[in-house]
């Protein structure tokens, strides 16, 4: 016997019509993690520190001078251990092996040829050949396998005085690029927008790289770029609202990520040189507004840098690397899984407190999520959302290297594949 209902055809059909356009808005506007690898951080290097080496020879000269700081200031376990406060001696031994590892296989993950502060104004003529050097020597790298899984450049900004330069710098990249690609971007491409203070300069943005894509037979969409927030104005408008969210929608699907820039944004809001950090107020609440920002819509985060490098005697550089690995640690616990660093000095901490962020969750994590899928309960009734995030935690250790592949499978019962869909990859 049928169950009896009061609403008519007519009122249900009338609902789901009067939201249709709400549907469609969502998903069009929060379609979800894009699945693909977020890098752990981004290394910005001045454009001229090309000028006599290649991409990988660079990428594998910082790790080499990691290696060599960390062999003179904390050459073991257990010294990297005291510096950065891990009482665990297991997974302080497992972390530093990991970190060693890295640094030998893979110390860069996202490398930033800089064309903006790091490099500064220059003869066009000299930021030409830079930005045609810059195109060549990644595609090289690209080809040989050396380049870093993520590579590109970050150009000058859209205001004024800078506009055509940054413009011609990005069109010489990428026309090389394409060039010497055959008629093909490289997969890890990043491009980054410094800067930005109002929607339109990002829609300009959306227009050239489009415009590109026309003129060279790319599919629609095939360029995306990171807009870094350096202004009070990236964050509250004149008009009083967020023009963060706005930015993301003025660039028309094309974000992949936001980029804090904290001395910059610091500066801006008149904080004292001394007192410019990733941890002060200011910094917390853009970012705050960043990540709210950005939840749901597909665009990563991305925290900033220190600019206190690990050099120096063997005290300083302690005191250095235990700040950089604190506020790394702060980062992730804010689910700011990405970060700058400025110096190789720095690979050292952010990988210590990258592995042991995951490692040291991995087993809860693993269980928790097993008893998900196995609806067996235990300590803590987990909501889909938060499988959605347990799954995601895992994905991130297992891109970085954090943890192995069988050790996930072996704790949680799950390969990569069912962890993808848990994730909603």
């Amino acid at each position: 016997m049928a169950a009896r209902t009061t609403f008519s055809t007519t009122l249900r059909e009338g609902v789901e019509a009067s939201l249709a356009g709400v549907d469609a808005d969502l998903a069009a506007r929060y379609p979800g993690d894009p699945g693909t690898r977020q890098p752990v951080h981004t290394v910005y290097v001045p454009a001229d520190a090309l000028a006599d080496q290649g991409v990988g020879d660079l990428v594998r000269s910082w790790g080499r001078q990691a290696l060599d700081l960390l062999d003179a200031h904390a050459p073991d376990a257990a010294a990297l251990a005291a510096v950065v406060g891990q009482t665990d001696a297991a997974l302080a031994a497992d972390v530093h092996d990991r970190v060693r590892a890295k640094l030998e296989r893979e110390p860069i993950e996202d490398l930033r040829i800089d064309f903006e502060d790091g490099y500064g104004p220059r003869p066009d003529a000299e930021e030409d050949a830079a930005a045609e050097r810059a195109a060549r020597l990644v595609a090289e790298a690209v080809a040989d396998g050396s380049a870093p899984p993520f590579v590109g450049i970050r150009m000058k900004c859209m205001e004024s005085a800078v506009r055509a330069r940054g413009i011609r710098t990005l069109d010489l990249f990428l026309t090389g690029l394409l060039d010497a690609g055959n008629g093909a971007l490289p997969e890890g491409l990043l491009l980054t927008l410094p800067k930005v203070t109002y929607p339109e300069q990002v829609t300009a943005m959306a227009r050239l790289v489009e415009g590109f894509e026309q003129a060279s037979g790319l599919p629609a969409g095939r360029i995306g770029f990171e807009i870094q927030i350096e202004t009070t104005q990236a964050i509250l408008g004149a008009d009083g609202r967020a023009t963060v969210a706005r930015m993301i929608e003025a660039a028309e699907g094309r974000a992949t990520s936001l980029h804090y820039g904290t001395f910059d944004y610091s500066a801006s809001c008149g904080v004292s040189a001394a007192y410019q950090s990733m941890e002060h107020p200011v910094a917390d609440h853009a970012k705050a507004v960043m990540q709210v920002a950005v939840a749901g819509t597909g665009v990563r985060l991305s925290d900033g840098s220190t600019n206190v490098i690990p050099t120096g005697p063997t005290e300083q550089v302690h005191a250095a690397w235990q700040l950089h690995h604190r506020l790394v640690r702060r980062s992730l616990e804010r689910a700011y899984y990405q970060g700058w660093d400025m110096h190789p000095g720095h690979l050292p901490t952010r990988y210590a407190a990258v592995y042991a962020f995951y490692r040291e969750g991995l087993d809860t994590a693993a269980a928790r999520l097993a008893a998900y899928v196995a609806r067996a309960g235990g300590d803590v009734m987990d909501e889909p959302a938060t499988a959605k995030a347990l799954s995601g935690y895992l994905l991130r250790g297992l891109d970085c290297g954090a943890v192995d592949a069988t050790e996930v499978e072996k704790a949680a019962g799950l390969d990569r594949a069912a962890l993808d869909a848990l994730a909603g990859r």
